[in-house]
């Protein structure tokens, strides 16, 4: 999946789908949303969020700015924790949505959480500068975590991307997978399979059995790396659209398109199931079952803005 507009991406990325979101307005997406975060927490997962130049935990304004230079450093739309109101509203959940400094602070009290999901400002994510910018940056951050037992142990990282840079192209970005968890065979090695951001929540699913949110989640290819230890095929697209004519750049109609606010909330599939792993029962409790009316499906193929109903379109 992907669209070319910042927030859609980040906020697909912990719910499994961005609404028709086709801009970077401020909004709270509601509370009976469900999330990665009610997933976790469901099993008793810890996590956290960590992001550069924010100034507080928790913190819920749009941005901050350096009071210096005066640049915007930290954007909301670059946190999806908070886009979520299910989190913004408790305080338990705000107080593991921290600055980036407080990562250390976890790191030497040897306190990290099982998950967690870091941005760097706008500086150094390149989203100002440049990816030179971005890849010294992230080099610089990683390089002297890859040697602490205390952050790496049993770990996975994914380094990657919310867009490309170019409307004009397929949303294609790259990912890259980091940790001791990668088998000697698959160090510098490429994996050509289909992936997008709904992988990452596929993977935390499988890595700790999670439940689903029956949202896009439920059909994207696991990665490799996870896939091989926990039994999950990775698939190849087969729908009626032809994966080269999906460019995924462009977001489909939903309630948080600015010209869409009409359209209802899509319907979770309470009745999806794949490779064992069903649907979140608070989910069903809280939105109801979907009774074969959702539009989310258990396969791989996923609609894009200029292919909206491709993933009912099978050949």
């Amino acid at each position: 999946m992907g669209t070319s507009t910042v927030k859609p991406n980040y906020a697909a990325s912990l719910s499994g789908d961005y609404y028709g979101m086709n801009h970077n307005d401020f909004l709270d997406i509601p509370d009976n949303i469900f999330t990665l975060v009610d997933l976790l927490e469901d099993k008793g997962i810890s996590w956290a969020e960590y992001k550069e130049d924010m100034p507080i935990a928790g913190y819920q304004r749009k941005h901050s700015i350096n009071p210096r230079s005066k640049a915007v450093m930290y954007v909301r739309e670059h946190n999806p924790a908070i886009l979520y109101a299910a989190n913004a509203k408790e305080a338990d959940r705000r107080a593991k949505i921290k600055p980036m400094t407080m990562l250390k602070d976890d790191l030497d009290k040897n306190t990290l959480p099982q998950w967690m999901f870091i941005t760097p400002n706008m500086t150094n994510c390149g989203h100002d500068t440049t990816v030179t910018t971005a890849g010294r940056w992230t080099r610089n951050f990683i390089a002297p975590l890859l040697k602490n037992p205390s952050f790496m142990n049993r770990t996975l990282i994914l380094i990657t991307f919310d867009e490309n840079d170019s409307y004009a192209k397929k949303n294609h970005v790259v990912a890259i997978l980091l940790g001791d968890t990668i088998p000697a065979k698959l160090i510098g090695t490429t994996d050509t399979a289909y992936y997008n951001h709904y992988s990452g929540l596929a993977t935390v699913e499988a890595n700790w059995n999670l439940h689903t949110l029956g949202s896009w989640d439920v059909g994207a290819n696991v990665f490799g790396v996870v896939a091989e230890k926990t039994g999950n095929a990775i698939r190849k697209w087969s729908g009626k659209v032809k994966f080269e004519d999906m460019y995924f750049n462009t977001s489909y109609a939903g309630r948080l398109s600015k010209s869409r606010a009409d359209l209802e909330w899509p319907i979770p599939n309470t009745e999806a199931v794949y490779a064992g792993r069903s649907n979140l029962p608070a989910v069903m409790k809280k939105r109801g079952a979907s009774l074969g009316h959702s539009a989310y499906t258990a396969r791989l193929e996923i609609p894009d803005g200029m292919h909206p109903d491709s993933e009912l379109k099978r050949g």
